[in-house]
């Protein structure tokens, strides 16, 4: 069998989610009650956020590549990084790993592309909805990512990190993150969303809209990796 390495920690509650959710999707494949074999890195969320805000990317390119080498050290075959976010600097990191890596963002770009969908609300944090490494990708199968609008923007990156990293789901807060994405279809049309942030699934699981396809991206990377875990 082989063994998965998880960059955790960013934040501590998708990678609960991660872990839970690799188990569950490995067990619907494999009913004979066996379980993956997986090996987490929790690595520490304020020292990433510093680098990032920092604009400091060398740097955290160097961090995550330690931190995948510990991975490496631990038995691990392949890694993941259990966020979005960090996806940023993902294409550097590719190079430097010591293992081979699979991407949130591919695996979601090829979910989105199965599904026949050309134009997609983008959520996350501000270097997500902001950064060019979704849209890099979703462009070369020709599928356009909608960014909301300044406000709308400020709004999901200050929930965000002011209560979904911190394991906070507030009702209130799930409406209003619900409202954006129906003013998105309003406004832009939009045939989806991407839940480009781990812990938006958290808050918008279960979540329906008419016209509107979710796209969860942690499930999305779960059944790419339970997919390597069983080649």
């Amino acid at each position: 069998m082989k063994t998965v390495g998880i960059i955790g920690g960013i934040g501590p509650e998708s990678t609960i989610d991660y872990y839970r959710s690799i188990i569950a999707v490995y067990r619907e494949q494999r009913p004979d009650g066996s379980s993956p074999s997986m090996v987490i890195n929790s690595v520490d969320l304020q020292k990433a956020l510093r680098m990032l805000d920092g604009n400091e990317l060398d740097a955290l390119v160097d961090y995550l590549t330690r931190e995948l080498h510990r991975l490496s050290g631990a038995g691990a075959d392949f890694a993941v990084l259990s966020a979005n976010t960090p996806h940023l600097v993902f294409d550097d990191l590719r190079k430097q790993s010591p293992l081979p890596l699979i991407s949130i963002v591919e695996a979601t770009c090829d979910a989105a592309e199965a599904m026949g969908l050309t134009k997609l609300a983008l959520l996350g944090t501000r270097f997500t909805m902001q950064g060019r490494f979704y849209p890099d990708v979703f462009s070369r199968k020709g599928i356009r990512l909608i960014a909301p609008d300044p406000d709308e923007q400020t709004y999901i990156h200050d929930k965000y990190f002011g209560e979904l990293v911190k394991g906070v789901f507030l009702p209130e807060t799930r409406q209003q993150l619900l409202a954006i994405i129906d003013r998105m279809k309003e406004r832009d049309d939009i045939g989806g969303v991407i839940l480009a942030g781990t812990e938006l699934p958290l808050i918008l699981r279960g979540a329906h809209r008419p016209g509107i396809s979710f796209l969860d991206t942690t499930q999305v990377h779960v059944q790419a990796i339970v997919k390597e875990l069983l080649a």
